[in-house]
């Protein structure tokens, strides 16, 4: 017999990596393609493009941080609150996601987050701290938005090939995070030694991407759409807080190392180049489990144990990336390790939202509160790091910081993993 968690109702309507943002739209919006197979491949390849560019902007600041504060004067503190600003707009620009697709379509909004992300990766080349702050900014919360709507696109217009999709997806996020990361700092050699035309470099795949976007996104059908459905209760729900805070809990150490693991690593003597391949490998190891751990978890009685697992195997190798051994080999271990436990995190949580939701309707609004409330308490690991490594001058304080926050998250993804569902409620509006 196989012991399976209690399935949700309108299980069977969710998918399980895919939450659809615009569920509550009336009417139902349209799907973009025109049905023939070459439109078909181009959408889903600008979709998977499109995912590419969700990630490099945390990955490619923090491999040139020493740099950056070298060359500026901008001291550990600051430094913390730049590696901050971008997952912080995550959490506070989310919730508008929905609001602007069903005023200007997923679609156009998606297109608009292209260009406004592309244009904020190019101004961090102008060499100016104000604006690189502003820019970081701007780039976050256009990101925050392509959170929200791309997988609901992906599922959508593609869905007799949803797990397909999903999981190019997944791969193209982890391909732009870890591309960023290992070539960054080569891409700086190259250029001069010049810091900001490194960082700006990767507005190019940006701006591609938005022009071959451009007449899909504004050829597409677009209604003007109201919110037909409300969930109550949610807010109100313990369980559904527990979900949320194991959301932002895993979600700090995930950009704890975005943001700060290479440059704990050059500061134990690792060179530039070496530090960035430990942090792209340790990005190109979450693909795997973040496509093999949803179908484990569904399968499952709970989640609590593979919950606690993962965090356990994260934790462990992120302390000791921090302060363990990393010469002979030791590094790739930690790295595989950490983005094998990372990746799972990141899965388990997103799995556990759906296998909590009565219905897609509570799956989509349990998704916008996790992401609004997470990634703004996500913001305060990097910031953390930062402030430890200003006040104390190496990196020790950081690994208790990391255990401690792995501490918080096997708590609450214990509570998140019990099988029950959210005491909420669909509302027709």
């Amino acid at each position: 017999m196989t012991n399976r968690s209690p399935a949700p109702p309108m299980l069977d309507k969710i998918d399980i990596q895919a939450i659809d943002a615009e569920i509550d739209s009336v009417p139902p919006p349209a799907p973009t393609g025109s049905g023939s197979r070459s439109s078909q491949i181009l959408l889903g390849a600008s979709l998977v493009l499109i995912a590419f560019n969700l990630r490099p902007v945390f990955s490619s600041l923090s491999v040139l941080l020493p740099e950056i504060m070298t060359a500026t004067g901008l001291s550990s503190a600051s430094a913390s609150l730049l590696t901050t600003l971008p997952v912080l707009c995550l959490g506070l620009f989310a919730p508008l996601a929905p609001m602007l697709a069903r005023r200007f379509g997923a679609e156009r909004t998606l297109l608009g987050m292209l260009i406004l992300l592309a244009a904020g990766t190019a101004m961090r080349g102008l060499a100016s701290i104000p604006l690189l702050f502003f820019a970081t900014g701007l780039a976050g919360g256009s990101i925050a938005v392509g959170n929200v709507l791309l997988p609901g696109l992906v599922k959508r217009d593609f869905p007799n090939n949803t797990a397909l999709m999903m999981g190019l997806y997944t791969m193209s996020l982890c391909a732009g995070a870890a591309g960023a990361a290992g070539l960054t700092v080569p891409m700086e050699k190259i250029l001069n030694n010049s810091w900001p035309m490194a960082l700006a470099v990767w507005s190019l795949p940006a701006i591609v991407i938005a022009l071959m976007w451009a007449p899909q996104a504004l050829a597409s059908t677009r209604h003007a759409q109201h919110s037909g459905f409300t969930v109550q209760g949610l807010w109100r729900d313990p369980l559904a807080w527990k979900v949320t805070l194991f959301m932002g809990l895993q979600s700090a150490l995930a950009y704890c190392v975005f943001g700060w693991l290479a440059p704990i690593l050059r500061s134990r003597g690792m060179d530039g180049v070496t530090a960035g391949l430990a942090v792209s490998v340790s990005v190109m190891f979450q693909v795997a489990t973040c496509l093999l751990v949803p179908p484990l978890a569904f399968r499952c009685k709970n989640q609590r144990l593979i919950n606690t697992a993962l965090t356990a195997i994260a934790v462990t190798a992120l302390v000791a990336m921090t302060v363990g051994p990393i010469s002979g080999g030791w590094i790739w271990l930690w790295a595989g390790l950490q983005g094998v436990g990372q990746g799972g995190l990141f899965a388990a949580a997103m799995t556990v939202i759906v296998l909590r939701s009565p219905d897609a309707h509570i799956a989509a609004h349990l998704s916008s509160m996790s992401q609004a409330v997470g990634y703004t308490l996500a913001a305060t690991g990097p910031l953390m790091v930062g402030l430890l490594h200003s006040w104390t001058g190496n990196h020790h304080a950081t690994a208790i910081l990391f255990i401690a926050l792995g501490a918080g998250a096997a708590l609450f993804g214990v509570g998140a993993g019990r099988a029950g569902l959210v005491n909420a409620k669909t509302v027709a509006a």
